[in-house]
């Protein structure tokens, strides 16, 4: 998943604490083997290269999941889209740096993409492309279910109070430290990578982060980053980041990006429906670096709200 994990735990026993992070991150490495377009054998890269030929049956874990990504496609408008591999090695963001493609490679990359194109059957558990060289990328999302999936791993070893991180764009909250209500987290800062523009507080919450600073590069004065609409096969302009509070790691990898693309108007509408969900835009603004603008679900309780989170723009 081209990130590196880390966990910060807290408990009465040492050892056992030990065990369960080596736990958790094992379980990190599983989902890696199995979810990993950079890993030849996984099972997704040898769905990759089948699927277009005929139905390729893929164990439990793996078709709920890709359900559940296409679930979030749907819920999107195509804003988030699993099948956006091909745009990003048109882009060269896939293993590089990123490069200007031309019309014809990228108008080439489009007809491989659409969420629509991907063809479940729940019965024989089987996945196809009605499309030949479409592929699942699921990197924009694996991280934040690896993150969930560690935790999970954290409570069933009875760990109280734990911070897990991947790469510092997913961060789950498991509890809070000794003597404190919350996990204090920072957001960087859009522009200035020394700078932090956000700290929130994580209590059995996930903390997922997108932002041009991650990949990004220019051309002719214009910025290209990493962050694509698929709809257009294009990388999203007039936006320099997202953080997303919600749930679950996954639920904020879909949803950073999926806000992302959506824009300001959109997203305030997609949010507005989403009980305990928070975003947070980063924008471009006239005479100074950055403006943000902070975006609340359906409201959730004054103790909840100064329990779980504090702003410091």
């Amino acid at each position: 998943m081209a990130a590196p994990y880390a966990i910060v735990a807290y408990g009465a026993d040492g050892q056992a604490l030990a065990a369960a992070a080596d736990a958790a991150l094992d379980e990190v490495d599983r989902i890696d083997r199995l979810m990993s377009h950079y890993k030849p054998e996984s099972p997704l890269s040898r769905l990759n290269r089948a699927a277009a030929a005929g139905p390729v049956r893929v164990d439990a874990e793996l078709f709920d999941f890709i359900a559940e990504c296409l679930r979030y496609s749907r819920d999107s408008g195509g804003a988030f889209d699993v099948t956006v591999g091909p745009l990003m090695k048109a882009w060269g963001f896939f293993r590089g740096e990123g490069r200007l493609p031309g019309e014809g490679e990228l108008e080439q990359a489009r007809s491989r993409i659409g969420y629509q194109h991907v063809m479940l059957d729940q019965a024989q558990r089987t996945v196809r492309f009605d499309r030949p060289g479409m592929e699942l990328d699921l990197g924009g999302i694996a991280k934040g279910y690896a993150v969930d999936r560690a935790v999970a791993v954290l409570r069933a070893h009875g760990v109280p109070a734990a911070l897990v991180s991947a790469g510092g764009s997913t961060v789950y909250g498991l509890g809070a430290p000794p003597g404190r209500d919350a996990w204090d987290v920072t957001v960087q800062d859009p522009v200035a990578a020394s700078k932090t523009a956000l700290t929130v507080r994580l209590r059995d919450r996930a903390l997922s982060v997108s932002g041009t600073h991650e990949k990004s590069f220019a051309v002719g004065g214009v910025t290209y980053s990493h962050v694509m609409d698929p709809r257009t096969g294009r990388p999203v302009p007039d936006v320099l980041g997202v953080a997303v509070l919600t749930n679950t790691g996954a639920a904020g990898d879909a949803l950073d990006n999926a806000l992302f693309v959506q824009g300001m108007a959109q997203a305030r509408a997609s949010v507005a429906r989403m009980k305990g969900t928070e975003a947070f835009f980063f924008l471009p603004a006239r005479g100074r670096q950055w403006r943000m603008v902070h975006v609340t679900g359906r409201a959730r309780t004054t103790a909840q709200r100064e329990a779980e989170r504090s702003t410091t723009p």
